[in-house]
């Protein structure tokens, strides 16, 4: 897929897999600090070490428009710390979605449904029966994207520190 620059160039829209720990770092404390300002919130602390670890494993998917990251999610078949499981429904092959992150100048586009659609390919792929997630309900466009691709709620609305969040899930079979 392209769109026309302002110059009237085409520029293309394509998936690579993040080998750069830095930029995928970035984008993400970008989208994050966005975010918070948007909503009046605070942003999380992200831990570039973290990072490193995701983009070396693989994990870490970007959404590129011509040579710049537009947006970036991470997939990966094992939950992340601290994510409380007991909530969800069983599953068979469970494939988990974080760290969902939209550059600022992409935000009200189809970015985000276009990484969310990707997530569930790749879940697909890889063989998953449904894809988790944790987000933060205060996120108010998020919440409603997530919803509208079929993520549903499971258990109750979470607050730890100021920060809320909910677990969401959505099957992926066919």
């Amino acid at each position: 897929m392209s769109s026309e620059s302002s110059d009237g160039a085409l520029t293309e829209w394509t998936w690579a897999v993040a080998t750069d720990p830095s930029e995928a770092h970035a984008l993400l404390c970008a989208s994050d600090g966005h975010q918070a300002a948007r909503y009046g919130m605070v942003a999380p602390v992200r831990n570039l070490d973290t990072t490193e670890r995701r983009v070396r494993a693989g994990s870490v998917h970007l959404l590129r428009h011509g040579t710049g990251a537009a947006a970036s999610f991470t997939l990966s078949q094992e939950p992340p710390h601290g994510l409380d499981l007991s909530v969800y429904p069983p599953a068979t092959r469970p494939v988990y979605l974080q760290r969902l992150a939209v550059a600022p100048a992409y935000e009200g586009s189809i970015v985000g449904v276009r990484c969310l659609r990707r997530a569930v390919e790749l879940a697909q792929e890889q063989g998953a029966d449904v894809l988790r997630c944790e987000a933060n309900p205060d996120l108010l466009a998020t919440r409603r994207m997530l919803d509208t691709l079929g993520f549903t709620q499971h258990g109750p609305t979470l607050a730890e520190g100021g920060v809320r969040r909910v677990h969401l899930q959505k099957p992926v079979t066919g």
